[in-house]
């Protein structure tokens, strides 16, 4: 790859890894076993010149016997040729007492350069040197000028996908793991890693966390809670984020000194319960920059479903603009002539006015649509609980379907105990009426094939859908899934909000808006003369100039090298705009 090709995050972790590259000699000598190896190599090394300069003085006075003189550089000549078996025959010994010499520097030499040196060279320096090398590839600290890093202390979905983050907006992060093996596995994988124990104050010290921008803890409670004890001890001041999986853990957290503790279980379920038509469906706020706010509405159930964008006239009537829409995972910047589909998630940009006119009317019709049939929720683990519970709020009929019995809380009449997929089972749950259904299991396989099954049964039927890991996210609106919300990406964006970057924010699954100020090679352009949208894919919903927000602005209005952009698009458009503007 030509260095012009190389992302500049992986030229900024090639150089990460190279700084630690003189480090090698230090990891070598700073044992007392590789100084006691080095001793032992150069008491060999001297053995054996004391061996060859005794040798060659042999060589003179036995040739003298012989009545042949040669100099003493031809002395170590011949020496070394003998002894190493190259042997040219260039000069011999006619005499028996010659020759038995011979032998007996040919054979002290095949032991010693063709059997010993070889390994007392590996076995006192070349095998410590690469174990050394091998070290340094997973340090057990970092520079000493080391600052503003996030030190991450668990390897899982969220955790990667937080890496993801940090790499794409050049934050620098370390990877903590506590198994060298282990270690040197995630670093040939591409992360940067660390060595040390996570309940070890001095791990962190050599971490440099005092310094840290965000210690982030994704393990079990009980660990999560004794790293926050173990970073105390060394810091008051640095941020620690953990994860809880109980809701009675919060507080336990907070008290061992966490500073912000997300219930990513319960987030998951409130952003599905949020996408699920029925009840008071009004549109989803998601963000808000300044007086901007985006939402996201869908249009299932409702007179949009069917017309283009100019011919729903939202603009007009409402003051809100469509600068997006979702179909099954496919995010579209939409135009003029963009048709609204029954499967369509508009996602909107407006005022706080703007949306309270528009939800005025188009709540209106999931209310009278969906007031009466149960919506199905598919396990009744924490996510579906926590689903539940917010249906109750808004006083929508559900159903849980539970395959374990023991699962089963105190409202028994709102459980329905056996298979999805089983259709004995769907059918005791009224499939056939039911407006919408999420699948919420743990297990992504499981996900992908009843999102498969229950679309087969009622291709009309809404379907949301959990996925545990990012990758699996486009099988599932392959397989149908209306919406898929991530428990990785929910848990990532999160955690990196939490750096105190405002400048992103996940709007669904795979959807960011983003704020930037104008690059210098836009400054003076026009929207329209930028090739914004053309290059990245993403579009500019507002502007902010000299402390006005502009929202949907002109497409002829300059940029100013001051001015702040608001814009729109996916993970790849995003990535694209930040190398783009830094050309």
């Amino acid at each position: 790859m030509a260095a012009s090709e190389i992302p500049a995050h992986e030229t900024e972790y090639r150089h990460y890894v190279m700084k630690f590259s003189p480090a090698i000699l230090t990891t070598y000598f700073q044992g007392e076993s590789a100084k006691s190896n080095i001793r032992l190599l150069l008491r060999f090394v001297f053995l054996l010149v004391a061996l060859v300069t005794l040798y060659s003085v042999i060589f003179h006075f036995l040739m003298a016997y012989e009545g042949r003189y040669h100099s003493w550089i031809t002395g170590f000549y011949w020496t070394l040729t003998v002894m190493t078996t190259l042997g040219f025959g260039d000069i011999t010994f006619n005499s028996d007492l010659g020759r038995t010499f011979s032998i007996l520097v040919l054979l002290s030499g095949v032991f010693l350069f063709l059997t010993l040196l070889p390994f007392v060279f590996i076995k006192f320096f070349y095998a410590p040197w690469i174990e050394a090398e091998t070290r340094n590839r997973a340090p057990s600290q970092l520079p000493p000028d080391t600052k503003d890093h996030v030190i991450i202390t668990s390897y899982d979905p969220v955790t990667v996908a937080l890496i993801e983050r940090l790499k794409d907006h050049r934050k620098s992060y370390v990877l903590l793991e506590e198994d060298f093996g282990r270690a040197l596995q995630l670093y040939d994988a591409g992360f940067r890693v660390a060595v040390g124990n996570i309940d070890d104050p001095e791990t962190y010290r050599r971490m440099r966390a005092d310094r840290a921008a965000l210690i982030v803890a994704t393990n079990r409670d009980e660990i999560n809670t004794n790293i926050a004890f173990t970073v105390r001890e060394l810091s008051e001041k640095v941020q620690i984020v953990t994860t809880a999986d109980s809701p009675y853990s919060e507080d336990i957290l907070v008290m061992a000194g966490s500073s912000r503790v997300l219930q990513l279980y319960d987030m998951l379920g409130n952003s599905l319960a949020a996408w699920t038509i029925g009840g008071e469906c009004r549109a989803n706020i998601i963000s808000r920059f300044d007086e901007l706010i985006i939402a996201e509405f869908p249009a299932l159930g409702t007179p949009l479903v069917g017309k283009t964008l100019s011919e729903s006239c939202l603009r007009e009537n409402f003051g809100v603009t469509v600068v997006g829409i979702w179909e099954r995972g496919n995010f579209e910047i939409p135009h003029a002539k963009s048709r609204i589909n029954p499967n369509s998630v508009l996602v909107l940009a407006g005022s706080e006015e703007n949306l309270a006119s528009y939800n005025e009317i188009y709540s209106f019709y999931h209310i009278c649509q969906l007031s009466v049939n149960p919506v199905l929720i598919v396990g009744g683990g924490r996510v579906g609980h926590t689903i539940a519970e917010r249906f109750k709020e808004r006083e929508m009929p559900y159903l849980i379907i539970e395959k374990n019995p023991r699962r089963v809380h105190e409202d028994a009449k709102n459980y329905v105990v056996g298979d999805a997929a089983d259709i004995r089972t769907l059918q005791r749950a009224w499939i056939e009426e039911a407006p919408a259904a999420l699948i919420t299991t743990h297990d992504d396989a499981t996900n992908i094939y009843l999102t498969k099954y229950m679309r087969s049964l009622r291709p009309d039927m809404q379907l949301l859908s959990r996925a545990n890991l990012d990758r699996n996210v486009s099988s599932l609106h392959r397989a149908g899934a209306d919406f898929v919300m991530s428990y990785a990406s929910l848990g990532a964006n999160a955690i990196f909000h939490f750096l105190g970057n405002e400048e992103t924010l996940m709007l669904a699954e795979g959807l960011n808006i983003f704020r930037i100020r104008t690059p210098s090679p836009l400054a003076g352009k026009s929207l329209a003369q930028s090739g914004i949208r053309e290059q990245t894919a993403c579009s500019v919903v507002a502007i902010k100039m000299n402390g006005k927000m502009t929202i949907n602005p002109d497409p002829q209005i300059p940029l100013q090298r001051d001015a702040e952009l608001i814009l729109i698009g996916n993970y790849e458009g995003e990535r694209k705009f930040l190398l783009w503007s830094e050309q």
